[in-house]
């Protein structure tokens, strides 16, 4: 618990101190955070494409995995950002589902815009709570300020902020098109979840009996595909694979739609119970 907070009250500071010495707190944060996406980019730290991510020492990997349906170009977009924020036990995953004419111009550009941007409104809102109560512990369950009301309170400015992008955006057509936006923050043993639109995000243990039903695949059926698959930086693509068989078996004449997985493993592959816990977040299958 102490670790926690002194964790969050330094990152606090220094960023506070940075805003008062420019004066101008709005363009430090984003500065700041494009500097760490631009730092974790350059450590291949960020994944944006097919493949898989694992930081060394870090009790966190991801496999990435799309395939283009039959429906014109792949309007899907993902990204794992591992050591989130510079912060060794943070990873950020996100996986965005374009509609409509513009819609994979939509879809990514939320995913390139919005883990900076909620790392910087996570920043700001960090600030704010340290300087109104400097002995916060936000491990305290009796604080009103609680770590998920920070992260709720920055996922809320960080959608209104990247819906405004796109309003403005000269490029974009955002009118008649659109994304969804599934993410997941992984904080130490803390996992937040955020989602707009019909992507969906499966979390499962061994005991784990889920029930919500993807179009060709139900949850269940993909712990499953996850769970046999030993070579961890398979799994996306394995899951994908028997998605379109499903599909095809299941909807024969619908052209297929673009199909998108991110599976994010919690627990080091060395470990014994390596395979009891995922985190899947794709697009729905329609």
């Amino acid at each position: 618990m102490g670790r926690f907070s002194s964790m969050f009250s330094g990152l606090a500071r220094s960023f506070s101190i940075k805003k008062v010495k420019n004066n101008n707190g709005n363009s430090d944060a984003k500065e700041a955070a494009d500097e760490m996406a631009k730092d974790a980019k350059k450590k291949e730290m960020i994944l944006k494409s097919c493949g898989y991510v694992y930081a060394e020492g870090s009790n966190n990997s991801a496999s990435v995995f799309s395939k283009r349906g039959e429906k014109g170009v792949n309007q899907d977009c993902a990204i794992v950002w591992e050591g989130f924020g510079c912060q060794e036990d943070m990873i950020f995953c996100g996986i965005f589902d374009g509609h409509g004419p513009w819609g994979h111009y939509v879809s990514k550009h939320v995913r390139n815009s919005m883990p900076s941007s909620l790392l910087c409104n996570w920043q700001k809102s960090l600030a704010q709570a340290t300087l109104l109560d400097p002995e916060l512990d936000l491990e305290d369950s009796n604080k009103k300020l609680s770590r998920f009301d920070i992260w709720k309170h920055s996922y809320l400015k960080t959608c209104a902020s990247v819906d405004q992008e796109l309003e403005h955006h000269r490029k974009i057509d955002s009118y008649n098109s659109g994304t969804t936006a599934l993410t997941i923050v992984r904080q130490g043993e803390v996992i937040y979840i955020s989602n707009v639109g019909d992507s969906r995000a499966v979390l499962a243990t061994v005991s784990d009996e889920g029930s919500l039903i993807w179009d060709v695949i139900s949850n269940q059926e993909a712990i499953e595909i996850v769970s046999l698959t030993t070579e961890r930086p398979k799994a996306a693509k394995r899951l994908v694979e028997q998605a379109v068989r499903a599909w095809k078996k299941k909807k024969r004449g619908i052209a297929m739609d673009d199909m998108s997985v991110v599976c994010l493993f919690l627990h080091p592959s060395s470990s014994s119970s390596s395979l009891s816990q995922h985190v899947h977040h794709a697009t729905s299958f329609k």
